[in-house]
């Protein structure tokens, strides 16, 4: 007589997996025109690696797109450029110094002047000028409260707003994709991963990444209780004097608003001892767009940020 089956088990990051590509290739099926927001950073890198496993040996059903403010870090650019080259999928760059230049948007000037929330109307734009009806992003919940009660299909008007009291159900992964003409959702494939579950599973995928994400020595400056790169794109205020530190970034975005840390982890395995020893969220830690308001990513969101 045969020893019965023993029951295959899948482990957390298994279990994350499966969902991310059962949701990717939801909105695959349910939509016309997706598409793939792609920063350069962790979180979308890991989304690229999900989309292969839920599309190949075919291409993406969509395109890729990045939001470019033209204060990205350009090591980040760099990998962006080529990394989609690699994989042979089109991509597709709105650029916010471009919404300017259209009048679009007022670039800010100052000292703590920051294109991030630019990349609201150029976004919008984009979504309008492509006809995009989902645009799929790598948001956590655990990055910030106003992500934490945001569905994983967040329907959005015909201006672009997100209303928070207006979400849809989602029961037994279940999801609802209808929309009207004009009107579009965001879908948040790893909304319930951890950021040290991204890290863990970038280990277990051996992805790569920009080497912003790892310890290098760059010259830096404080201000308010962070660290921020110096780069032609932030004016220094008197008294911050640039210095020279081995630091790392826990998140990519614009120059001006993303802070990084005191590190020596060079490696992935580096990293996730590092990141699984910190109680401060990355966005807490290094994002200055976040320390506005108690409600500035809610406040963002409902105008039409990511």
């Amino acid at each position: 007589m045969s020893a019965p089956a023993v029951p295959r088990t899948l482990s957390h990051l298994d279990e994350l997996e499966a969902e991310a590509i059962h949701i990717m290739r939801e909105i695959a099926a349910e939509r016309e025109r997706p598409v793939l927001l792609f920063s350069g950073g962790k979180d979308s890198i890991v989304l690229l690696r999900l989309a292969e496993k839920a599309f190949r040996p075919g291409g993406f059903p969509f395109p890729v797109m990045h939001i470019d403010t033209g204060h990205n870090f350009p090591e980040v650019i760099e990998f962006r450029d080529r990394r989609v080259a690699e994989l042979g999928e089109r991509l597709v760059v709105a650029s916010v110094q471009e919404s300017i230049d259209k009048g679009r948007a007022v670039d800010q000037t100052g000292p703590r002047a920051s294109r991030n929330q630019l990349q609201t109307g150029t976004l919008l734009d984009a979504i309008e000028e492509n006809a995009f009806d989902a645009a799929m992003g790598g948001a956590r919940r655990d990055e910030e409260k106003a992500r934490a009660k945001e569905r994983i299909f967040s329907f959005r008007d015909d201006f672009g707003q997100w209303n928070p009291r207006a979400q849809r159900p989602e029961l037994w992964n279940l999801y609802n994709a209808r929309i009207r003409k004009g009107e579009h959702i965001r879908v948040f494939p790893i909304s319930n991963w951890t950021e040290l579950d991204v890290w863990q599973y970038i280990a277990r995928e051996q992805l790569e990444l920009p080497s912003i994400y790892f310890s290098h020595d760059r010259e830096v400056f404080r201000r308010d209780g962070m660290i921020y790169a110096a780069s032609p794109y932030v004016e220094r205020l008197p008294g911050e004097d640039p210095f020279i530190a081995s630091v790392r970034f826990r998140t990519v975005g614009d120059m001006t608003c993303t802070g990084g840390v005191e590190s020596r982890a060079a490696t992935i395995d580096e990293v996730v001892t590092e990141i699984a020893a910190t109680r401060v969220t990355e966005r807490g830690e290094t994002r200055a767009d976040d320390r506005v308001s108690e409600a500035a990513m809610e406040d963002r969101k409902r105008v039409g940020y990511f």
